[in-house]
């Protein structure tokens, strides 16, 4: 089992930036495999950005430029920097990591961003 905690989500302008966190514990070794997604109204859950279980970095096209995933490896925990935020990056953000055919989902954090 594992269990992802986000936080840092909020309120901000359009332009601005928010930092998301996400603690993973329980059954978890490494950051590899860990993510993050966006749920909006009417669409589907999306990928933003993600680490390989090889430790890459992948991101969504929608986003590449303006967000940077990092990690803690010591602390299991992966970050979310988000910059030049737009009104179309409101939603509620998920960390997720997937091991074998079981894949965990945090319990999201809204953000919102104001025109």
């Amino acid at each position: 089992q594992v269990q992802l905690v986000e936080s840092g989500g909020g309120l901000v302008q359009t332009g601005g930036s928010l930092r998301l966190s996400c603690v993973a514990s329980g059954s978890i070794s490494s950051i590899n495999g860990l993510g993050w997604y966006r749920q909006t109204p009417g669409k589907e859950r999306e990928m933003l950005a993600r680490f390989s279980r090889g430790g890459s970095e992948n991101y969504a096209a929608s986003v590449a430029g303006r967000f940077t995933i990092s990690g803690d490896n010591a602390k299991n925990t992966v970050f979310l920097q988000m910059d030049r935020l737009t009104p179309d990056d409101t939603g509620v953000y998920y960390c997720n990591f997937r091991q074998g055919g079981t894949t965990y989902w945090g319990q999201g954090a809204q953000v919102t961003v104001s025109s």
